[in-house]
């Protein structure tokens, strides 16, 4: 399933790629949190509830502001299951797919439990964290691909027929495997949407950001970005409608002013090619991250998948420090992606010193055991 380079990376280097990691994770959750109190709402009642500016800053979602939504509980999943698929190299036991999809079935154990179960050991320091017990409206899409322990796959899909955005959502940290080559990242989110979003469009959707964000942490311009993928997507069968939602997406900023009906024409329905095109149009032309988000979730359509995916586009591009702290202040579980971000970016940069044939860490393997 891929390789990761054998670069060596520097103290600068190393610094610029964790302050995106931690942008990717903190801009995800931010917009999430910010878009999950209008999930259910048209723009109209949007403006009714939050003033005709409509929603400009954190609202009350779950019982207080900055509550996350399934996205992030998921995108955390992803990276646990990603750390773990790099530590279960060294066994010779290499397939990332089998390791996410554990991940996800440990997601879903949170949904259905009332809090961590401390026997079970394996299950890694992130599946005992209370706070992901919290159930977030988690569509049926998710609660049927993980319901039991048959993994979906390209060739045997859960859910077939799943359009949704939920599987697009949580593909950002994919993107962040920066040493892997660009179309075994795009491999990898495919394959892994497939667990609970089975259609093409929804599978090729998240392999479409994961490698847009691999653009972007790797130092790339946005529109450069977009398109990168779309040449990734050309020769794989049944790309052209997220191909052209991208390509829509492009051709709109040029067409004057952003406006909350620009962003509900290229959303749709509300599909994953939808979500992705409105997030990939609101983070080239918001004026800043802060705008950005708004544009996102000032919309009829799925708002927290929009916001979610936003962020995560404007954080692999900016990094932590352009992300409003007052946001950051409010999110739920921020030491959680705070710590797991780190983990992730030392995973990823200085993984042989962890736990490679010359030194191990047993503290590192309790976190994320074999």
């Amino acid at each position: 399933m891929g390789t990761t380079s054998g670069a060596v990376w520097g103290r600068a280097e190393q610094q610029d790629f964790r302050g995106r990691v931690r942008g990717t994770l903190l801009g995800a959750a931010v917009g999430d949190a910010l878009g999950g109190p209008a999930d259910a709402l048209s723009l109209a009642e949007i403006r009714a509830a939050h003033g005709p500016g409509g929603l400009l800053d954190l609202a009350p979602g779950a019982g207080r502001r900055g509550t996350v939504t399934h996205h992030t509980q998921l995108t955390l999943f992803t990276v646990d299951g990603l750390i773990r698929a790099q530590v279960r190299r060294d066994t010779g036991a290499w397939h990332p797919p089998t390791d996410l999809h554990r991940a996800y079935l440990r997601w879903a154990a949170t949904q259905r439990d009332w809090g961590p179960d401390e026997r079970r050991e394996d299950d890694g320091w992130l599946a005992r964290e209370e706070w992901l017990y919290a159930r977030r409206e988690p569509t049926r899409a998710l609660l049927l691909g993980l319901g039991d322990a048959r993994m979906g796959t390209l060739e045997a899909p859960k859910n077939p027929g799943e359009l949704g955005p939920e599987a697009v959502a949580r593909s950002a940290p994919f993107g962040l495997l920066v040493g892997w080559e660009p179309q075994l990242v795009v491999q990898l989110a495919v394959e892994c949407a497939a667990q609970t979003h089975g259609h093409p469009l929804a599978c090729l959707a998240a392999g479409a950001y994961a490698a847009i964000v691999h653009a972007l942490a790797r130092g790339e311009a946005l529109d450069g970005a977009v398109h990168q993928a779309l040449t990734l997507l050309a020769v794989r069968p049944g790309h052209q409608p997220v191909s052209d939602a991208l390509r829509h997406a492009l051709g709109a900023v040029r067409q004057g002013l952003p406006t909350p009906a620009r962003v509900e024409e290229l959303a749709g329905d509300g599909t994953a090619d939808g979500l992705l095109a409105a997030s990939v149009y609101c983070a080239l032309v918001g004026e800043d991250v802060r705008h950005g988000l708004c544009l996102a979730v000032n919309q009829s359509g799925p708002s927290a998948a929009a916001g979610a995916l936003t962020g995560g586009l404007l954080g692999a591009l900016h990094g932590e420090t352009a992300l409003s702290p007052a946001w950051i202040a409010e999110l739920e579980g921020r030491p959680t992606i705070l710590e797991l971000a780190d983990d992730y970016a030392m995973e990823l940069t200085q993984g042989p010193a962890l736990h490679g044939p010359a030194s191990s860490s047993p503290a590192w393997l309790r976190r994320y055991p074999r």
